[in-house]
């Protein structure tokens, strides 16, 4: 993660961010990515879409697509569980038919402050799951930086596959 700094001085600047409770992990995320927080509902399926894929669901005239983050990565657990949220991401690829995407919480994202002195590399010799694009310690507690447009990209795809993407424009 790219801290911002500074440039006429070196006293880095302190950016917002928010630690998202997952099935299995917890994720550091910009806080400007999370457009919304909602209760969880169930979702209409999407007909021969993989397990991750829980469904579409209706956000402020959009059907938007609902993932299970931890699922999507690889990890085969239950992931609805009492006190569950949906976040509705704002999707960075620019595609007009995915402008936002929901991934599962188990509870409320939680804002941190994030400085140079908070936030270190976190390399622990192992692989990082799919869609993730880094592994940090932030304030010592490990956390994984999801890789959004990654996560956008394989979701447009199963959308195409499942030829539900007709269906993903607003209306």
């Amino acid at each position: 993660m790219n801290i911002p700094h500074n440039a006429g001085n070196d006293a880095p600047r302190d950016i917002r961010g928010v630690l998202v409770q997952v099935a299995g992990a917890r994720l550091l995320l910009p806080n400007a990515s999370i457009a919304e927080v909602l209760s969880y509902a169930e979702p209409e399926p999407v007909p021969g879409a993989p397990d991750w894929l829980l469904g579409r669901m209706r956000w402020r005239g959009w059907p938007v697509p609902l993932v299970a983050a931890a699922r999507m990565a690889g990890a085969r657990i239950d992931v609805v569980t009492l006190g569950t949220k949906v976040l509705v991401f704002k999707a960075l690829g620019g595609d007009p038919r995915l402008p936002y995407f929901a991934v599962l919480s188990n509870g409320f994202p939680r804002l941190v402050t994030i400085s140079r002195g908070t936030i270190r590399s976190e390399p622990d010799g192992t692989a990082l799951p799919q869609f993730v694009k880094a592994r940090v310690a932030l304030n010592d507690e490990v956390v994984l930086i999801p890789d959004l447009e990654a996560m956008q990209t394989r979701i447009s795809q199963v959308l195409d596959e499942a030829g539900a993407s007709a269906d993903m424009a607003h209306g």
